[in-house]
C-alpha cells in the first residue's frame, strides 16, 4: 500500500485559497480516480474537487468549515500497488509546485525546544510552513518551534494550530537569540510577499448587548482580499456619461413577450449594453488591456465578465468572444451563468479569461455609482438603473426621455482620460442608435 495526497487545487486565476464546505467522503471510503471528494468554496467558484487516485480515504486532514491555501493537504488516500515506504519520495514530487510558498526557517530558530532525537523526516518538514500556518501563528502569538507537527514529514498544518487554539494551551514564543532575528524577520517577510494580500486589521470593535456577531466566512475575506489588492495597486479614476435609451427601452419592450414565449428565457437591457460593450472594445482595444509591470498586455480577445451577485457574495462569471455572440446569444449567456452562481454549478472555468468586467449595478435602482477595478483587469463599467427624466431635446423642447448614466472605473496606469472618454462616448452612439430598423437581436 502508498499513502498519497489531496491538496486543495487552484480553482481559478488569483485563487489563494479555498474553503472546505462538505466534505463527501469520510475514511475508510473507498474511491476511484476522479470521483469527488469535497465540496469547495472561493471567493470565485463553487466546485468539487476529485480523487488523483483510486483508493480508500485514511484522514480528513481539515474540517468543514476550515480555509486552506492553494496546495496545503486536504486528505490523505492509501492506493494500491507501493511500498509504504516509496511515499517520501512521492511526496516530495506532488510538493514541488508549492515548494515556493514554503518558507525556511533557520536550523538555529527550528531547534527552539525541539522533542527529543526527531527523526530526520520530522526535521525536513519542521521548518518549512505555508504561508496560511505562518499567519494563523503570528495571529495567535504561537512559537512554531515548539508545536509538532502531524503533517508529513512532520509539518505543521492548519489543523495542528487550530487543535491548540482550541485547546487554549498556546506555546508563548520565548525571547529569540539576538542572532537569529533578522532571518527570522526576513523568512516572515518572504511569506508576507508570497501569501495573498489580506484587510489591515482594523481597531478592535467590542460587541455591547443585543450585537449580533457574524463569522467572516472565507469566501468574504477572499473577497475583501480582492478588493484592497485593487485598491492599493491600481490608482483609480472614474468618468460617467448619461445616455437617451428611449429607443432601447421602446425596442426591446416590443419584443419581451415574443421573444420569452420563442426562446424560453428573457431579454433583458443588460444584453444590448453588453453587446455595445463588446463592439466598442473592438474599436478601442486599448481598454481591453492589463498592467503587467513592465508591459502592458491588450488582450486579443474580448471576454466580457458579469458581476452577478448572491445573499452573501459576488461572482464574475464570462462571456467568452462576446464580440463574435449576437444579443440573443449574449442574453443566454447570461441567464445561463446567472442561474449557475445561483445554483452553486459555477465551474472555475466559467470564471477565467475575463478581460473587461460590465456590472448591472441598475438592477437595484442604483442611478450613479464607483465600481472597484476586477483585477488585474484595467476597468470596469457600472450600468445603472433606467430611469424617466425630463430631458431638454436639440429643438429647445422638454420631452420626458428614457435616461441612463454609465459610469466607468480605469485603472490610471494602463488608461488615460481621451481614450476612455471616446469609449463611453462610443457606447453612448451605439445605444442612442438602437432600433428596429437598424439592430437585430439574432
Amino acid at each position: 500500500m502508498a499513502l498519497q495526497q489531496i491538496t486543495m487545487p487552484q480553482l481559478g486565476e488569483s485563487v489563494t485559497e479555498g474553503t472546505i464546505s462538505k466534505w463527501l467522503v469520510s475514511p475508510g471510503d473507498k474511491v476511484n480516480k476522479y470521483d469527488p471528494l469535497a465540496e469547495v468554496m472561493t471567493d470565485k467558484v463553487n466546485a468539487e474537487v476529485p480523487s488523483s487516485f483510486s483508493g480508500t480515504i485514511k484522514e480528513l486532514i481539515a474540517n468543514e468549515g476550515n480555509t486552506l491555501a492553494v496546495g496545503e493537504v486536504i486528505l490523505t488516500i492509501e492506493t494500491e500497488g507501493g511500498q509504504q515506504e516509496a511515499f517520501a519520495g512521492e511526496q516530495a514530487k506532488s510538493e514541488e509546485p508549492s515548494e515556493k510558498k514554503d518558507v525556511k526557517v533557520p536550523s538555529e530558530a527550528a531547534g527552539l525546544g525541539a522533542s527529543s532525537a526527531p527523526s530526520p523526516a520530522k526535521e525536513r518538514g519542521k521548518g518549512r510552513y505555508s504561508p496560511a500556518v505562518l499567519k494563523l501563528s503570528q495571529e495567535h502569538g504561537i512559537d512554531l518551534s515548539l508545536v509538532s507537527g502531524s503533517g508529513a514529514e512532520g509539518r505543521i498544518t492548519r489543523k495542528d494550530l487550530q487543535k491548540i487554539i482550541e485547546s487554549g494551551n498556546i506555546p508563548q514564543a520565548a525571547p529569540a537569540p539576538q542572532v537569529s532575528e533578522e532571518p527570522k524577520a526576513a523568512a516572515t517577510e518572504q511569506a508576507a510577499r508570497q501569501a495573498a494580500p489580506s484587510p489591515s486589521p482594523s481597531p478592535a470593535v467590542q460587541a455591547s448587548a443585543g450585537d449580533i456577531e457574524i463569522p467572516v466566512t472565507g469566501i468574504r475575506k477572499a473577497i475583501a482580499a480582492n478588493m484592497l489588492r485593487s485598491k492599493h495597486e491600481a490608482p483609480h479614476a472614474w468618468t460617467m456619461v448619461e445616455v437617451d435609451a428611449t429607443n432601447l427601452v421602446e425596442y426591446r419592450n416590443s419584443l419581451k413577450g415574443e421573444f420569452k414565449k420563442k426562446e424560453g428565457f428573457n431579454l433583458t437591457f443588460f444584453a444590448f449594453f453588453v453587446k455595445a460593450v463588446a463592439q466598442a472594445l473592438k474599436e478601442f482595444p486599448e481598454i481591453n488591456s492589463m498592467w503587467a509591470g513592465d508591459k502592458i498586455i491588450q488582450k486579443k480577445d474580448i471576454n466580457i465578465s458579469i458581476a452577478v451577485a448572491t445573499d452573501d457574495a459576488l461572482f464574475v462569471p464570462v462571456i467568452k468572444q462576446a464580440d463574435e455572440k449576437t444579443i440573443k446569444g449574449i442574453a443566454r449567456e447570461i441567464t445561463d451563468l446567472a442561474g449557475k452562481v445561483r445554483t452553486g454549478k459555477l465551474r472555475s472555468e466559467d470564471m477565467q479569461g475575463g478581460t473587461f468586467t460590465v456590472n448591472n449595478t441598475g438592477s437595484f435602482g442604483s442611478v450613479q455609482s464607483m465600481g472597484i477595478i476586477n483585477y488585474p483587469q484595467a476597468a470596469i463599467l457600472q450600468v445603472e438603473s433606467i430611469v424617466k427624466r425630463p430631458v431638454v431635446m436639440d429643438n429647445g423642447m422638454i420631452a420626458v426621455r428614457d435616461m441612463v448614466n454609465l459610469c466607468l472605473s480605469l485603472d490610471h496606469r494602463v488608461l488615460d482620460g481621451l481614450v476612455c472618454g471616446r469609449f463611453l462616448k462610443r457606447i453612448k452612439e451605439i445605444v442612442e442608435n438602437i432600433s428596429k430598423e437598424s439592430t437585430s437581436i439574432y
